[in-house]
């Protein structure tokens, strides 16, 4: 059986990792630059690193810092924020990220993801959708979580990997942050339409979320999470010793 992979998240601003609750209140955590390292030798199955105003602030990524991010990690790195076109994925990996995340970018140009799945492989292209329950519906949401798009969530996850998505992070506006489990009925309802591996992100606020996670839906193939892991609250290797334990298997 496949091991379930464990992420830390490094959400970005300004070049430093920050964290808030439900995409707001961002406060200061540390230098991705830093984490990253850590992160690179405690343990981490990948690591994805999110600069979060991108988009929202009609920019391109911050090439400077990513580069020395990516310089430090040694293991699967994704990167996304301000991605729109192929020469942005161009320029990711060329500093050095292996997986290239796409959301507002896909929203506003669906057939990016096409595009980019012919040029650069489906196993590098990573659809992120930010989603939030409107009036009982799950809604897409744009530009870090701020626009809602009006785009019904579960149909929009299964174009964009019909176009060729190879991987989906799924990131629960409503359980970001708040630290009570992840959103099991979001992302049964995504595993549903999807055969490629779909990374859990929001709401993990203990070790035995995670396990929750892994046995609830065991398609899910990876649980991402951030603060519980920069403010130190879970321990990685712990966090692996008890999946064992549970009989869910882990990269120890």
């Amino acid at each position: 059986m496949i091991s379930k992979r464990i992420i830390p998240c490094l959400d970005v601003r300004d070049g430093r990792v920050v964290k808030g609750v439900n995409f707001e209140g961002l406060r200061d955590v540390n230098s991705p630059v830093e984490l990253a390292k850590y992160y690179s030798s405690c343990g981490a199955d990948e690591l994805v690193f999110y600069d979060i105003t991108a988009s929202s602030d009609g920019r391109k990524i911050f090439t400077d810092i990513l580069k020395e991010t990516a310089s430090q990690v040694f293991i699967p790195l994704t990167v996304g924020g301000g991605i729109s076109s192929l020469d942005d994925f161009d320029r990711v990996l060329k500093c050095g990220a292996d997986k290239v995340s796409v959301n507002s970018g896909a929203i506003r140009n669906p057939s990016l993801i096409g595009e980019a799945a012919k040029r650069y492989g489906d196993q590098c292209v990573v659809l992120s959708v930010d989603v939030k329950r409107v009036n009982g519906e799950f809604r897409v949401f744009a530009k870090g979580g701020r626009e809602d798009t009006g785009i019904e969530a579960i149909e929009w996850i299964r174009r964009c990997v019909g176009d060729g998505a190879g991987e989906l992070v799924l990131n629960s506006i409503d359980t970001d942050g708040v630290k009570k489990g992840f959103d099991l009925e979001m992302l049964a309802a995504a595993c549903e339409v999807v055969s490629v591996p779909v990374i859990a992100s929001g709401g993990a606020g203990c070790m035995q979320d995670f396990i929750d996670l892994f046995k609830a839906l065991p398609k899910v193939d990876a649980g991402l999470a951030a603060s519980i892991f920069h403010f130190g609250e879970v321990e990685i290797s712990e966090l692996k010793k008890l999946m064992a334990a549970n009989g869910i298997p882990a990269r120890l």
